[in-house]
């Protein structure tokens, strides 16, 4: 598979293989069993494992899906040997792009290595990762203009949960990402004195990446807690309003349960009293209502 020049290097990539179909690229290879397993089985936690003759990787590829709201993942599993990169994808992941970011800097592809092809991998997946929570941040800033406008704030809590949980998702691929980078930047195989600066330029945007999840999270929070805030204030208006309305009713209330009595009072049983009750209540009622909409309680 591997051509005789030393100095030729090979990209296979391989889509969503079992073990059967690896046999072959094991025994050119020599790739170890138990990287082998990681690579066939799906869900694996990013890493790097390092063996005799090639390192082994396991990453995610991320997308933002919109409606609804949730993060998207590919994993990829990688075998990185001097003269060999091999990539094993278990879902769908935008080769041409990757291709044409290869391609992009004529001058290091010139010297195409595995060390090179590893960082336009490592790269892609790192930009798609940022561009990930610039779109989930992008939302929370438009839910967070919304929250004082929306009169739905059961909508904007459902909201607020999914950007959550797509947070949390996007955070459980791209924090290990830290370990990962950090480890083959220092391999002095593949951080040349011509690459160091390339895969510490990743590094740098896998630390950034990492840090606005985190502050995407408090915004989230911050969210829900204001959301929480406006439920308890809307809540005290309407028990104010309540209150008020109660008083007012307990004005004509009173009157007529005093009118009411099974005695003689001045006034009983005529047609004066009943003006008189009725002008009471028109003015105390009234009355009532101006000083509660004075204090901005109606």
């Amino acid at each position: 598979m591997l051509s005789s020049d030393p100095d030729s290097v090979v990209w296979l990539d391989l889509q969503d293989p079992d073990e059967q179909d690896l046999q072959i690229v094991v025994g050119e290879f020599g790739l170890h069993p138990l990287a082998v397993e990681d690579a066939v089985h799906d869900h694996q936690r990013p890493k790097i494992d390092r063996y005799r003759t090639h390192l082994f990787a396991n990453v995610y590829a991320v997308e933002v899906q919109k409606d609804p709201v949730r993060v998207v993942t590919a994993e990829i599993s990688m075998f990185i040997t001097p003269r060999a990169l091999i990539t094993i994808r278990k879902s769908e992941f935008n080769i041409d792009s990757l291709i044409a970011q290869w391609d992009a800097d004529s001058t290091l592809a010139e010297k195409a290595t595995v060390s090179f092809l590893l960082h336009g991998l490592l790269d892609a997946i790192v930009d798609g990762q940022y561009l990930a929570i610039e779109i989930l941040e992008a939302m929370a800033e438009d839910l967070e203009d919304e929250l004082f406008v929306r009169r739905q704030s059961g909508e904007v809590r459902r909201q607020a949960f999914r950007l959550r949980r797509a947070l949390a998702d996007l955070r459980r691929v791209v924090v290990p990402m830290h370990d990962v980078v950090g480890r083959l930047r220092i391999d002095p195989h593949l951080a040349t004195d011509a690459l160091a600066p390339y895969y510490q330029d990743v590094y740098d945007h896998v630390l950034r990446t990492a840090e606005s999840i985190e502050g995407g999270r408090d915004l989230v929070a911050s969210i829900l807690d204001a959301n929480q805030t406006e439920q308890s204030n809307q809540l005290n208006e309407t028990t104010k309003k309540l209150a008020a309305w109660a008083a007012i009713i307990a004005v004509p209330t009173a009157v007529t349960g005093f009118y009411g009595q099974n005695v003689p009072y001045p006034g009983y049983a005529t047609h004066a009293g009943f003006l008189t009750s009725v002008i009471v209540i028109i003015v105390l009622a009234g009355g009532v209502y101006a000083l509660l909409r004075s204090r901005g309680w109606l």
